[in-house]
């Protein structure tokens, strides 16, 4: 019998309208839509150092920030706005850190110079350069082997001798 009357009432689902203080009766997916969209907006504000909403008022939170109490807005400044002594733009200030651009050049060139050389040691190295582009993140010589349908002690001897060769190239030892 219990469960009879558990059936007859339904829950009803209100969002809370912090503006007027009222509680609006919703559908479900309604309700849902409503507070999933506020939950990201309001995470992405708290992971930027913007929202400061009390744990304890989160269910308040509606996603409005720039009109919530609990809004950090910081001072958020574009790069290119200029700066108030008018000597440039914040981001004439901000140094580079990326890698001069003659040195991106002498790197391209001596790795062109490497797979040149590497493509008059080895018939294949085109495979191998090839190998080494899909895996980034590192392939071993074994790996490679199989893949050329070589003995893998084989392959790791001329691997020895071809890297030797290019290390002369690059003045490593």
């Amino acid at each position: 019998m219990k469960n009879n009357e558990n059936d007859s009432k339904q829950k009803t689902y209100f969002i809370y309208v912090r503006s007027t203080g009222e509680k609006v009766p919703v559908s479900k997916a309604q309700h849902d839509a409503f507070y999933k969209e506020a939950d990201r907006i309001r995470h992405k504000e708290q992971d930027h150092g913007r929202c400061m909403c009390p744990y304890r008022f989160i269910w308040k939170c509606d996603g409005d920030c720039l009109d919530c109490e609990y809004h950090a807005a910081g001072d958020v400044t574009s790069l290119d706005q200029p700066l108030p002594d008018g000597n440039g733009t914040l981001g004439d200030y901000i140094p580079d850190t990326r890698k001069p651009m003659d040195e991106v050049i002498a790197d391209r060139m001596l790795l062109e110079q490497l797979f040149a050389r590497l493509r008059e040691l080895d018939p294949e190295a085109d495979t191998i350069i090839q190998l080494w582009q899909d895996h980034p993140e590192g392939i071993s010589d074994r790996a490679i082997a199989r893949e050329l349908g070589r003995p893998q002690k084989t392959f790791a001897d001329q691997m020895k001798k071809y890297r030797t060769d290019l290390r002369r190239i690059t003045g490593d030892k």
